[in-house]
């Protein structure tokens, strides 16, 4: 549709509701409140002290779920619930004609996934996530240095956040509530990852741990091999006093440190391949040249390169994917496609055995 013949009431913002006043719930009308594409239809939740807040800010608060279902103007409803209850709120608010956004992770399982999906098609209304952490500019930064070859063929990735407080004591460290930490920050950096990187998974090995926690995973350690010889880390853990760099980043011609969500860090590269001679360096058990540095005149650092992001760009895409002017950025397939490496993951972990031969590329 040709925005310029557009009517005048296809230009105003699409109403959207957000299902959970909680933290993410407040986050979600927060950034409605500042997006010009859309705007705060109202809340739902079923706890008295959260629609008593949301009234003393100014919204409006549904009486529940009905209520919603049955105001025509909202067209978008945006689920920010516990995620247990996210298979139930998505397919009756699609049931009734709203499209939809679910808070990451999206289901309990990938069963759970297929059937939200189906839904969906079978509906003729969108349905889709919420993966804010696509604008991280630390993960923007990344996806600059491999889309413009900066650092050569890059053969190695390591993608971790590291805490030191546990797991959180809410529904984060039930099981059955969804919680743990592959499905609270694991999707996200998985989601990040394979958003980079097209090509197919070859294997997986993986393991959790329990640190904190006994009924979920407080962190997990994945080794994916990807085709073509790229090697990933990734890493959660809730229990490191000392923190491992947010980004590493190996290429041929340099390597990329990003420390935290700061965005300290530096890449440095060769600048003189022939010269290769080194100061050996001095260990107990003798010089050794091998794992001595290159000397300062071979190599030059550079700042991190900067880069633009704006969160509001998911709003205004999926206001526009309403509109049917779009697609939504954040696709059934790349969603199936984390769900399934997350389940890798638990099976290796399970079995102690590398798991192959289980994913689709998102774009096949």
């Amino acid at each position: 549709m040709d925005a310029q013949k557009m009517t005048e009431k296809e230009l105003e913002p699409v109403k959207v509701a957000v299902v959970g006043y909680g933290g993410m719930g407040k986050w979600h009308t927060n950034r409605l409140d500042k997006c010009e594409a859309v705007e705060c239809a109202g809340i739902v939740d079923i706890k008295e002290d959260r629609k008593e807040l949301a009234r003393e800010l100014g919204r409006r608060v549904y009486r529940d779920l009905d209520e919603l279902l049955e105001d025509d103007e909202v067209k978008l409803v945006t689920v920010a619930t516990p995620n247990h209850l996210h298979k139930e709120l998505c397919i009756r608010l699609m049931e009734h004609g709203k499209n939809v956004i679910c808070e990451k992770p999206v289901a309990m399982n990938s069963a759970e996934l297929d059937e939200m999906i189906e839904t969906a098609n079978r509906c003729g209304v969108i349905f889709t996530v919420h993966q804010n952490r696509r604008w991280d500019k630390d993960f923007r930064i990344v996806k600059k240095l491999w889309e413009e070859n900066t650092l050569g063929r890059i053969f190695r990735i390591e993608s971790r956040t590291h805490g030191s407080r546990g797991i959180p004591g809410d529904w984060r460290n039930k099981k059955q509530y969804g919680g743990g930490m592959l499905m609270d920050w694991g999707v996200h950096l998985l989601d990040q990852l394979l958003l980079l990187l097209p090509q197919r998974i070859e294997s997986v090995y993986a393991q959790m741990t329990n640190v904190t926690n006994e009924d979920c995973d407080d962190g997990f350690t994945a080794q994916l091999k990807f085709e073509g010889d790229l090697c990933v880390e990734v890493q959660v853990s809730t229990s490191n006093f000392i923190a491992l760099p947010r980004w590493y980043v190996l290429g041929e011609n340099g390597t990329a440190l990003i420390q935290n969500f700061k965005l300290e860090g530096k890449i440095v590269m060769v600048s003189d391949w022939e010269n290769r001679d080194a100061v050996p360096v001095n260990t107990a058990a003798g010089l050794t040249k091998t794992m001595a540095p290159r000397t300062s005149d071979t190599i030059q650092e550079y700042p991190l390169p900067e880069v633009e992001s704006d969160i509001l760009d998911y709003y205004r895409n999926m206001a526009k994917a309403v509109r049917g002017l779009e697609q939504p950025i954040v696709t059934h397939a790349q969603v199936k496609r984390v769900f399934r490496l997350m389940e890798a993951i638990i099976q290796s972990h399970e079995t102690g055995e590398v798991v192959r031969d289980f994913d689709v590329p998102a774009n096949k």
